[in-house]
C-alpha cells in the first residue's frame, strides 16, 4: 500500500525538560502515526489530541492513528513536511521528498552536522522562535531576583532548620531591581520581553544587536541602542546583562576575558542563550577572581555540564540544567504556530521564523 501523507507522533523526540526513564521509557518506544490524505507531514514531537485536530485543520485532513514501524519506514520516502529536534545524517536517502522542516524550538545549530541548514539543501528550515519568550524571561527575572536575595542560600538554611535572625549574618538580600541598568545582548522575541520586563521593574534598559547598526537607533523597548561594536561599552555600564542571542559564527565566544573585565564588578550575569556563547573558562576566572558579583546560566558549554565543572559548587553562580524554556503552555504554542505555517504553505504564502543560511539563524 502506498501511503501519500501522515503526520507521525514519536514520542521518544526529544521533548524540552523530558527524559523518558525506565517503564516509561519503554512506553515511549512506540511511535504513533497519523496518516493523512492532503498533505505528506511528519512530526517527532508529541503533540496532544487537542493540537493534532488543530493541525488536522490546519492541513486540510482527516486522519487515523497507526503505531507500527513498518508504516513508518513506509511513509517516510513521501515524508514533504517534518517537525522535530533530530534529523538523521542520510535524510535525504530516507526522505527524499522533504521540502519543510519545522524546528519545535529556537536555536537550531544542533542540526548543523545534518546539513539541512545549507542554503543548497533544498528544504525550507522554519524555527518556533517567540514561543519560549515569556517563560524565559520570567525565568531570567527569577535568576536575577534568587541572586538579589540570595536564595539558594536561604534554601540551604532551611534545609538545615536554621532561622537566621539577622539577614547580614548570612548575606541574605540588600540588591533591588528599581533604578538598575539591565544590559540585554540580543533584541530578538526574548531580549524583547526581557526589555519590557526591565522597564516593568523601573530599570534601565539597554541593548545590542545586530540590527542596530549605530547609536542614533530608536526602539520602543530600549532607553539606549547600541552596535555591536559597542558591546563593551553597554558591558560597562549595566548592572546586570542578559545574553538572548544566538548561537552563529559570529557569536561563538562572544563574550571573552576582555568582555568580562568590562563589566561592572557588581554586575550579574545570564545566560539563556547557548552555553559556548561564552568563554567558559574565562568566566570561573572571573567568578573567582571578583571581575563580576555572580552569574546565572542555564547553558553550559558541554552538555550535561561535567560533574568535575567548578560552576557546580560556587556560591555566586545560580546554574540550572537548560530548562528556562520549559512551560506547560510550549506544547500549544508549537502547535499555534505549526498550524498557522501549515496554512501559509498551502496558500503559498511566506513561514514564519524561516531559517536564513546568511544569518546562521
Amino acid at each position: 500500500m502506498i501511503i501519500r501523507s501522515m503526520v507521525l507522533l514519536n514520542y521518544m523526540s526529544e521533548t524540552p525538560g523530558l527524559k523518558p526513564r525506565g517503564l516509561l521509557a519503554r512506553l515511549f518506544e512506540r511511535q504513533f502515526v497519523i496518516v493523512s490524505t492532503s498533505l505528506n507531514i511528519v512530526s517527532t514531537f508529541p503533540f496532544s489530541a487537542a493540537s493534532q485536530q488543530l493541525l488536522r485543520e490546519a492541513g486540510a485532513t482527516e486522519s487515523v492513528v497507526v503505531t507500527t514501524s513498518d508504516e513508518l519506514a513506509t511513509c517516510l520516502p513521501g515524508t514533504e513536511i517534518l517537525c522535530g529536534y533530530t534529523l538523521p545524517v542520510n535524510w535525504r536517502t530516507l526522505a527524499p521528498n522533504l521540502r519543510w522542516l519545522q524546528f519545535p524550538g529556537a536555536g537550531i545549530d544542533s542540526l548543523a552536522p545534518t546539513g539541512i541548514l545549507g542554503a543548497d539543501s533544498g528544504v525550507i528550515v522554519t524555527t518556533a522562535a517567540g514561543i519560549h519568550a515569556i517563560n524565559i524571561s520570567e525565568y531570567v527575572f527569577g535568576s536575577m531576583l534568587m541572586f538579589n536575595w540570595n536564595w539558594p542560600q536561604m534554601v540551604r538554611l532551611q534545609d538545615g532548620h536554621v532561622w537566621a535572625r539577622s539577614a547580614t549574618w548570612y548575606n541574605l538580600g540588600g540588591r533591588e531591581l528599581m533604578g538598575q541598568t539591565l544590559g540585554i545582548i540580543g533584541l530578538g522575541h526574548i531580549g524583547r520581553r526581557i526589555a519590557q520586563l526591565g522597564h516593568a521593574f523601573g530599570m534601565r534598559v539597554l541593548a545590542t544587536s545586530r540590527s542596530i547598526r549605530d547609536e542614533a537607533y530608536q526602539d520602543p523597548d530600549v532607553d539606549q541602542s547600541f552596535p555591536v561594536d559597542k558591546l563593551r561599552e553597554l558591558l560597562g555600564s549595566s548592572d546586570y546583562v542578559v545574553i538572548s542571542v544566538p548561537l552563529t559564527r559570529e557569536t561563538e565566544k562572544l563574550i571573552g576575558e576582555p568582555e568580562l573585565r568590562a563589566m561592572r564588578r557588581n554586575a550579574y550575569l545570564v545566560n539563556v542563550a547557548r552555553g559556548r556563547v561564552i568563554d567558559e573558562q574565562a568566566l570561573v576566572r572571573a567568578l573567582n577572581e571578583g571581575w563580576i558579583a555572580g552569574a546565572g546560566l542555564d547553558v553550559a558549554e558541554e552538555e550535561p555540564l561535567p560533574p568535575q565543572s567548578p560552576l557546580y559548587s560556587m556560591p555566586n553562580v545560580i546554574l540550572t540544567p537548560h530548562i528556562s524554556g520549559n512551560s506547560v503552555y510550549y506544547e500549544a504554542r508549537l502547535a499555534a504556530l505549526f498550524a498557522e505555517n501549515l496554512r501559509r504553505y498551502r496558500a503559498g504564502q511566506p513561514l514564519q521564523n524561516r531559517y536564513d543560511p546568511a544569518r546562521g539563524y
